[in-house]
């Protein structure tokens, strides 16, 4: 099968969405099937060297550094229609799911889309709009309502999110759990972390990490202050446009040498960076499924989680992890991480495994069919 996956966000932009792209995509490649990206042109010297992705001409999007905007209002039509793509798979509500659409009908391509972001969240934040935050949201979800609706398919990762998806009124008669597997061979309790430790010069005592983008729907600033309570340190990686603020959180609440930045981390040394961890954190309530969270888990690690969205759906409270609401409850949830015993990081890994990078391939391959089959032949 050949696949053809449109991305508002694609390296060398790295974020949840980008890096669920990328797992996707080598999973089907692995059960051989034929992937192409389609994804916004960040630069000759930025592009990624790869003849299966297909550069659309962008410009840098102002209000949030790192993203990119397609300028064009259509694919390349030619170069898909001879490509013979069987399917397009949308990964973003934004610019290319409007593209995907009209792609669709031209081509006569069934059209699935995965919903990774809470874009009403964002959108208050992010879009160049002066209008209030309610009715903001009121017309996101209006246009949210429009897009999903005319896709032959909607993937979402986790349950929760396909129960917000029908509670706002989504009129898809394919509304599919499918959440993005994880590779546990890659991440896994085996691995040694010392190297990591002493590189990044985070000591002899006991470590917290947080991997992701440092932006405002993380929420980190939450966990900075619960770290006031914690006898720790605080591992950061990642970068992102709220740095500098985080920086100057740290430094007004006397807490440099309990907040490290260890910045951007290649993939290749995360595994080592949770093996050289002792608990793992997050205090979004953004996360359609959290996959640094999984991998943590994966990795061994006892985690704790704000309790919203996807890590109300994966962990349970006291037996794989621990839920907080507030910065004493995350304060509360990092101590327990960190007495936690070897029943529980078991649990934490169990858990883990159950998003299998073969069973989410082989799941959205059967989806990917069952569309095909219906726009050829009807139901």
């Amino acid at each position: 099968m050949r696949i053809a996956m449109l991305a508002d966000s694609y390296y060398p932009t790295r974020d949840g969405v980008v890096t669920s792209i990328s797992t996707i995509r080598r999973s089907l490649e692995n059960l051989g099937h034929e992937v192409y990206i389609i994804a916004p042109d960040p630069g000759r010297e930025e592009r990624t060297e790869d003849d299966n992705v297909i550069w659309i001409a962008a410009m840098k999007f102002k209000k949030y550094e790192g993203y990119y905007i397609p300028i064009y209002p259509f694919l390349k039509l030619a170069l898909l229609k001879r490509l013979k793509i069987d399917v397009l798979h949308v990964h973003g509500i934004a610019t290319m799911a409007l593209r995907s659409l009209a792609t669709s009908i031209c081509l006569d391509i069934p059209t699935v889309l995965t919903f990774h972001t809470m874009v009403d969240d964002a959108a208050v934040r992010y879009l160049p709009l002066n209008i209030p935050e309610e009715r903001m949201k009121k017309l996101v979800w209006f246009y949210i309502r429009k897009v999903l609706g005319r896709m032959d398919a909607l993937i979402v990762p986790m349950e929760s999110i396909r129960r917000e998806m029908i509670s706002n009124r989504i009129e898809n008669g394919r509304i599919v759990t499918i959440p993005t597997g994880i590779d546990s061979s890659n991440f896994n309790p085996h691995i040694d972390g010392t190297g990591f430790k002493k590189k990044y010069g985070l000591g002899k005592g006991k470590v917290i990490i947080h991997v992701g983008r440092m932006s405002f729907e993380k929420n980190i600033p939450l966990i900075i202050r619960a770290m006031r309570q914690i006898d720790a340190t605080l591992a950061l990686a990642g970068n992102g446009p709220e740095r500098k603020n985080l920086e100057r959180l740290v430094e007004e609440l006397c807490l440099g040498d309990k907040v490290r930045f260890l910045g951007f981390v290649p993939d290749h040394e995360l595994p080592h960076a949770y093996a050289a961890a002792d608990a793992a954190v997050s205090a979004s309530g953004f996360e359609t499924q959290g996959l640094s969270i999984l991998e943590a888990m994966a990795s061994g690690l006892p985690v704790a989680c704000y309790n919203m969205r996807a890590f109300a759906d994966i962990i349970r409270d006291g037996e794989n992890g621990f839920l907080f609401e507030d910065e004493d409850g995350c304060a509360r949830a990092l101590k327990k991480c960190l007495d936690a015993n070897d029943g529980l990081r078991a649990e934490s890994v169990r858990t883990a495994r159950c998003f299998d990078l073969t069973t989410s391939a082989e799941k959205t391959i059967a989806l990917y069919e069952e569309i095909i089959k219906a726009k050829r032949g009807g139901e």
